[in-house]
C-alpha cells in the first residue's frame, strides 16, 4: 500500500506497515522490592510515521539499578516503565536516519516506538564489526560515562593513589576499576560473591573481597590498604559507605554515584551520622550523574571505545533473551544475579 503526501498528490514511496508494539507498564509504584505484579505486558498499535519521524525496533535493552528510584517521580502508574535501548530503524521519513541504521534512544520498555529523532544517538559510524552494539548500553554508553566522569570530573584521581570502588563487578564499578588501573592506580573492590571476585581479579583488581563473607568490613578495608584511600567512588551507600568514611585518608574525595542498597527500602535508614568524620578529616563528598557533561559525551565514547579496541577495557554482560523477560531480568539484577552489565536482547 502507498500513501499520498505531497502538496502535489504525488504518492510517495514509503510503504505502509502497520506496527505493534509490545510494551511493559508500571502498572503500580513499587513499595519494597520490586515484584512481577508492578509490571503488565500490552500490546500497541504504533502510529504510522509522518515527515521527519522514523519507527524503531529494539535489539536491546538496558536493566538499570536508577529505574528503580526514577521510575517514582518520572512516571505516572500506567506509562511504559523508562529505560535506554539499542533500536534499529525500520521505517523512515526521516533522513537523518535512514531504514537499517542504529541509534541509542530513550524508548524505554518497548519493542517498538514512533520518534520524531530529536531523543537520538546515531550509533558511531566507525563501530568495529567485531563489538557489540550492546556496549553501546554498558561500557561505551551511559554506564562508562559515568564511571569517567566520576574518576576524571568527580574526583580528579591522579597516578599513584588508592581507589576504592564497591559494586564493582557491575557495569559502572567493573569500568571504574579497569579505568582507575589505566590510570596508574591502585584499586580495592568489593562484590557479592566468589564468582564475582574471581572476575575483579581477572579485570585487574589489585584487591577484591566478598562483602558478604568478610568477618569485618573495617578490618577487610584496613588490610586491603592500611594507610586508608584517597579516592571512593560509592555505588551502593548505606552501612557499607558509612564504614567507608572511616577509612578515608585526609583531604580524600568521594564520588556518590548510587545508593543501590536503599533503593528498596520500605523504611529509609538512619544514622550514623559522618558529619564529624567529614569535617575532622576535610572530606570533599560529590553527588553526580553522567548528563551534566553531556557536551563531552562524543569524544569521551571514543576514548572508551579506543581503551576498548587496545584490550585495556574488558566488558561482562549478564545476558536475558525476549522482551517478555524485563521484569526477571529487572528483579534479576536487584538480586545480584548480573556480573558486568544486564542486557535484554530482544
Amino acid at each position: 500500500m502507498l500513501e499520498e503526501t505531497s502538496a502535489e498528490g504525488r504518492l510517495s514511496q514509503y510503504p505502509v506497515i502497520m506496527v505493534k508494539a509490545k510494551t511493559w507498564i508500571l502498572s503500580k509504584y513499587f513499595d519494597g522490592f520490586p515484584k512481577p505484579s508492578n509490571f503488565e505486558l500490552k500490546v500497541e498499535e504504533v502510529p504510522e510515521p509522518k515527515d521527519g519521524e522514523l519507527i524503531l525496533e529494539a535489539v536491546f535493552l538496558s536493566v538499570d539499578p536508577y529505574m528503580r528510584p526514577f521510575s517514582k517521580f518520572r512516571l505516572k502508574e500506567g506509562e511504559v516503565m523508562i529505560g535506554t535501548q539499542v533500536a534499529k530503524v525500520v521505517q523512515s521519513k526521516n533522513p537523518a536516519f535512514p531504514v537499517g541504521s542504529h541509534v541509542v534512544g530513550r524508548g524505554g520498555w518497548r519493542s517498538h516506538s514512533l520518534s520524531d529523532g530529536s531523543d537520538l544517538v546515531p550509533i558511531m559510524a566507525d563501530w568495529p564489526q567485531g563489538v557489540s552494539m550492546s556496549l553501546a548500553l554498558g561500557t561505551i554508553g551511559m554506564p562508562g560515562l559515568t564511571a569517567l566522569y566520576g574518576i576524571e570530573e568527580v574526583l580528579a584521581l591522579k597516578e599513584g593513589e588508592t581507589l576504592l570502588v564497591n559494586a564493582a563487578a557491575g557495569a559502572v564499578g567493573s569500568v571504574v576499576g579497569q579505568i582507575a588501573k589505566i590510570k596508574g592506580c591502585k584499586v580495592v573492590g568489593s562484590a557479592g560473591s566468589d564468582e564475582k571476585v574471581a572476575f575483579l581479579k581477572e579485570l585487574g583488581f589489585d584487591e577484591a573481597f566478598n562483602y558478604k563473607t568478610v568477618g569485618s568490613l573495617e578490618e577487610t578495608l584496613k588490610r586491603a590498604s592500611p594507610d586508608g584511600y584517597d579516592c571512593y567512588f560509592d555505588n551502593v551507600g548505606g552501612q557499607f559507605s558509612d564504614v567507608a568514611l572511616q577509612q578515608m585518608k585526609h583531604f580524600g574525595r568521594i564520588a556518590v554515584c548510587g545508593s543501590i542498597s536503599v533503593y528498596n527500602d520500605t523504611t529509609p535508614q538512619t544514622g550514623p551520622y559522618q558529619q564529624l568524620t567529614i569535617i575532622m578529616k576535610e572530606l570533599k563528598m560529590e553527588g553526580f550523574m553522567q548528563s551534566r557533561w553531556g557536551n563531552k559525551h562524543p569524544e569521551s565514547l571514543r576514548r572508551l571505545m579506543g581503551w576498548v579496541k587496545e584490550g585495556k577495557l574488558l566488558s561482562r554482560e549478564h545476558i536475558t533473551r525476549g522482551i517478555e523477560n524485563m521484569p526477571a531480568a529487572f528483579m534479576g539484577m536487584f538480586r545480584g544475579e548480573n556480573i558486568g552489565k544486564a542486557i535484554v536482547a530482544v
